[in-house]
């Protein structure tokens, strides 16, 4: 009988130990390793065409202006947590560039993920330009670089809008920063992916 209590102390011991030792050492500036953010895919999720009218063109149905076509671009982002306790996620920001060079939209993702202990999962981020925001984009900030490549802006836009959802356009997310906490230690982790 007292083999059996002992057997069965040392067994609860055991179990105690082994589901509560991954958690045994509690988040700390200086073992709160940074997780690990790669770009999974991207993707066009609804393609409508290339396509740009301005003010003075009388349309169809509803009111004149300068409109150009949509796109819609989604980003699917592995994050790895390589730490022994769960972390948060607290949003992201990145820039997207088309050709490496060119900046057309920064995303600001506020959503909040929680991330098990040595284990990965996925967030998505989307957003949505016009063919006139990149346009607007284009003559105030890519000038110069349009200039140096002997492009036009319409070369440009027909280019990203025709060649992006086709992946032979490279898109790019640089300038990126998420925001991780475990337990009041917070880690910013740099966002930098290219795609294809």
């Amino acid at each position: 009988m007292k083999n059996r209590l002992a057997m069965l102390a040392v067994l609860v011991t055991a179990v105690t130990f082994a589901l509560t030792g991954c958690v045994s050492m509690p988040p700390s500036e200086s073992n709160f390793q940074a997780p690990v953010i790669t770009l999974e895919m991207f993707e066009v999720p609804q393609y409508d065409g290339y396509y740009y009218y301005a003010g003075s063109i009388e349309p169809t149905k509803g009111k004149a202006g300068d409109h150009g076509a949509p796109l819609p671009m989604s980003f699917l982002f592995n994050v790895h947590n390589p730490n022994p306790y769960m972390v948060r996620l607290d949003g992201m920001r990145f820039t997207v560039a088309f050709d490496k060079e060119f900046d057309v939209v920064t995303v600001n993702n506020q959503d909040t993920l929680l991330i098990p202990a040595e284990s990965t999962d996925q967030v998505r981020c989307t957003t949505m330009i016009t063919a006139r925001s990149a346009l607007l984009s284009l003559m105030v900030t890519g000038g110069f670089k349009l200039k140096a490549k002997g492009w036009s802006p319409w070369d440009a836009l027909e280019r990203w809008w025709t060649g992006v959802p086709d992946a032979s356009v490279p898109v790019t997310v640089h300038e990126g920063a998420a925001t991780f906490r475990a337990d009041g230690v917070t880690k910013v982790v740099p966002i930098n992916a290219e795609f294809p």
